[in-house]
């Protein structure tokens, strides 16, 4: 599913942000990705959906080259990809409802198909009742569960999550967990990067560790 082959990202050549990356998940697998604060675990998460380019080395997501994605081929490779960013990037003048659609409108999915699906994915996030409410009158945990709404409903096959509970209180954020669970189990492969380290210890997934832009556990290469 992801495959990383000496991948470099710098945004100066004094401190280079990724160093020699590789790194392989495999379909339907769930991992995290940890490290401290400034290690690259963003930088990385924004690879794998072409947020940002790599400065060198290949990447390979869902049989995708990114290296060789052109810039209007970009927004198919992210139909297929959910992603949950650490400030939302909710659509301020559309609704919590129109927020969770949009995924589904791009694909011409009719108006009644669109309801059922959001008002299911509404329900199980717990925002239901707040599906005509605009995300300047939300709290950050609920502007958080509509991201997360927004990034499961097309059920995609690859569910990037960057701190995807870092808001959020702790029974919230073990039932959106649950909800990750649920959707890789139907085949969704999940990665997620946080400092959680509860989270982290109950699941039991592969953890990919970054210190300094480097992998220094958990790569998932053959030994």
């Amino acid at each position: 599913m992801i495959q990383l082959f000496h991948v470099y990202k710098n945004y100066s050549r004094e401190q280079p942000t990724l160093v020699d990356v590789s790194l392989r998940i495999e379909k339907g697998e769930f991992c995290f990705v940890t490290g401290p604060s400034g290690a690259g675990k963003t930088t990385l998460m924004r690879l794998l959906f072409a947020e940002e380019r790599a400065s060198q080395g290949q990447i390979i997501v869902n049989n995708v080259n990114l290296a060789r994605l052109t810039p209007r081929n970009i927004p198919y490779l992210r139909r297929s990809i959910g992603v949950v960013f650490q400030d939302f990037k909710l659509i301020d003048n559309r609704t919590v409802f129109e927020n969770v659609a949009v995924a589904l409108e791009v694909l011409g999915t009719g108006p009644e198909e669109i309801r059922r699906r959001v008002v299911q994915m509404l329900k199980a996030v717990h925002l239901l009742h707040r599906s005509d409410h605009y995300p300047q009158q939300l709290s950050g945990g609920e502007q958080q569960r509509v991201a997360i709404a927004r990034a499961l409903i097309n059920n995609p096959v690859l569910l990037v999550a960057d701190e995807p509970t870092g808001n959020l209180d702790p029974e919230i954020a073990r039932e959106i967990v649950t909800l990750f669970e649920e959707v890789n189990a139907r085949g969704t492969t999940v990665v997620v990067a946080t400092h959680d380290r509860e989270l982290i210890q109950r699941l039991q997934k592969r953890v990919i560790g970054i210190e300094r832009g480097r992998v220094v556990a958990g790569a998932g290469l053959p030994s």
